[in-house]
C-alpha cells in the first residue's frame, strides 16, 4: 500500500485513475482535497447553515465515489466532481423549500461594482450589502449558480460549462444577464 505522500504530487485526474485501477484509498486524497471546497461551494449555494450539510457532502462523495469509472481521464477532475455536487445540492432544494440567501462579503462577490468612494460610512455599506442581499434574493436559480460559480468558485467558462451541461455561450449570456438584473434589482431598491 502506498503512503500518503506518494499521493501528494499527483494531480486529481492521476489520483482519480489509481481509484478506477482498484487503489481506493487514493480516494481518501480527493476527498481531502475537496472537502473545505465543496463545504464551501454547497453553503453558498444553499445560503443557510444547514444541518443536512454532512449528509450532502457525505452523499456527493459516495456518488463520486460509485460514478468514479465514468469519469473521463482526459478532462479536469474538478468540474466532473462540481456536477456531482451540483445535482445533488439541487436535490436538496427541491425537498427543502424556502430557499434563503444570506450575507455575504461585497468585496469577495462583487469587488468591481460599486467603488469604495461611493461610501460615505459604514452604514451605507452595510446597507448596500442588505441590498444586494435581497437583488440576489430574487434571481432564479440559473442565475444565481452562474453567480457562485465564477465569481466565489472562480471557474472558467469552459468549467462552468462541463458542471451545468451547458453551452459556453449560454454561461456568458447567463452571466451578463445575472449581473444586470443584481443592478437592476439593487438600484430600484436603493
Amino acid at each position: 500500500m502506498k503512503e500518503k505522500s506518494d499521493f501528494s504530487n499527483k494531480s486529481d485526474e492521476k489520483i482519480a485513475e489509481l481509484v478506477q485501477k482498484g487503489q481506493i484509498q487514493a480516494f481518501g486524497i480527493l476527498i481531502n482535497r475537496y472537502e473545505k471546497k465543496l463545504t464551501r461551494y454547497a453553503r453558498k449555494f444553499l445560503f443557510k447553515n444547514t444541518t443536512d450539510l454532512d449528509d450532502i457532502l457525505q452523499n456527493i462523495f459516495i456518488k463520486a465515489y460509485k460514478n468514479i469509472k465514468s469519469f473521463d481521464l482526459k478532462r479536469k477532475f474538478s468540474p466532473w466532481i462540481y456536477r456531482i455536487a451540483h445535482n445533488e445540492l439541487i436535490n436538496h432544494i427541491k425537498q427543502k423549500k424556502p430557499f434563503f440567501f444570506p450575507g455575504f462579503d461585497l468585496d469577495v462577490f462583487w469587488p468591481h461594482i460599486i467603488q469604495e468612494n461611493d461610501f460615505n460610512d459604514k452604514i451605507d455599506r452595510q446597507i448596500m450589502r442588505k441590498n444586494i442581499n435581497k437583488a440576489l434574493k430574487q434571481l432564479k436559480p440559473k442565475y444565481r449558480e452562474i453567480i457562485l460559480l465564477y465569481y466565489f468558485e472562480e471557474f472558467k467558462y469552459q468549467e462552468i460549462s462541463d458542471i451545468l451541461k451547458i453551452p459556453i455561450s449560454t454561461v456568458g449570456i447567463r452571466l451578463k444577464r445575472a449581473k444586470k438584473l443584481i443592478k437592476l434589482i439593487y438600484h430600484e431598491e436603493k
